[in-house]
């Protein structure tokens, strides 16, 4: 990986900070893409000393992902720092137990979960594309399995429950990454997905509800640790053997079935031009311009 950017979004604990260390140690240039906190810069701090790297090999770049203007400035602060993009690692995700609203006016779990990898994505496109062959990789979850989608309950608006929304905007990440793995082929960058596994993460104990919040602590510490979810990530970020492969699920670095609608065409094609509409891109991938 030496000589390779990997950008990686949600590196402030759990998974993203373990994939970052994970690319450093393999001698990626690595981009750690959080908000700016001291969280995070502990978490800068920690990735740096755990992999034994410095400035010169790890940056840190602030955003926020429940922000459309924050990731497009980012989008554009990325591109004047850095000549290439070999891997755009789409990382971050949230769950929460009651509806709240991004800045935008947007349903949070839907705004962060798919409207900012779509978005993000596509801000960098021309980038990847220059950089070929070249990689996007969408942390996805089991949890869209059994999901389905309601075009008219997208944000909740009808309708909210945490498990059913978050499933939901992890089935939306499918279909919005095999779309892409359709529309960028032939053109030396592939998009695939993934479930990293049931992961102590900080995904759910923060939530405003304490009961939640504890039993998600206590669950916790039965699940497996932050380096062996970061692994399938690896995988696909690193490995010859899906250098080729684009538009599919992994789970333990194995190619494996996901939920069918995740492939439906029509609702995927539906569901892309409702986060065109919702981001401001109304022109295709090739021409999107970073604001």
């Amino acid at each position: 990986m030496s000589g390779k950017v990997c950008l990686v979004t949600g590196t402030s604990a759990g998974i993203g900070k373990a994939t970052a260390i994970g690319l450093a140690k393999m001698d990626a240039t690595v981009v750690a893409a959080m908000r700016d906190s001291e969280k995070s810069k502990a978490a800068y701090a920690e990735i740096k000393d755990k992999s034994g790297k410095n400035e010169s090999s790890i940056t840190f770049l602030p955003v926020d992902l429940s922000s459309q203007a924050s990731i497009r400035k980012f989008a554009g602060d990325f591109n004047e720092k850095f000549p290439r993009l070999d891997v755009l690692l789409n990382n971050a995700g949230v769950s929460q137990s009651k509806r709240s609203l991004t800045v935008d006016g947007i349903e949070t779990t839907f705004a962060v979960n798919v409207l900012a990898p779509f978005l993000l994505s596509n801000l960098l496109l021309a980038k990847l594309k220059a950089s070929a062959p070249s990689r996007i990789v969408n942390v996805s979850s089991a949890a869209s399995d059994g999901a389905k989608i309601d075009f008219d309950n997208l944000r909740g608006e009808k309708k909210f429950s945490m498990f059913g929304i978050y499933g939901q905007s992890k089935l939306a990440l499918n279909m919005i990454t095999v779309e892409f793995a359709r529309r960028l082929a032939g053109t030396g960058v592939t998009a695939n997905f993934l479930h990293p596994g049931v992961i102590r993460t900080d995904l759910g104990t923060r939530d405003v509800n304490p009961i939640l919040n504890a039993l998600a602590k206590f669950v916790k510490l039965f699940l497996g640790s932050p380096e062996n979810g970061a692994k399938t990530s690896i995988y696909l970020a690193t490995s010859p053997e899906v250098q080729l492969v684009s538009g599919k699920y992994f789970a333990k670095s194995k190619e494996k079935d996901a939920n069918p609608e995740s492939f439906n065409e029509v609702s995927s094609k539906r569901l892309w031009n409702v986060c065109e509409k919702m981001t401001g891109l109304s022109v295709s991938p090739q021409k999107v311009p970073v604001a």
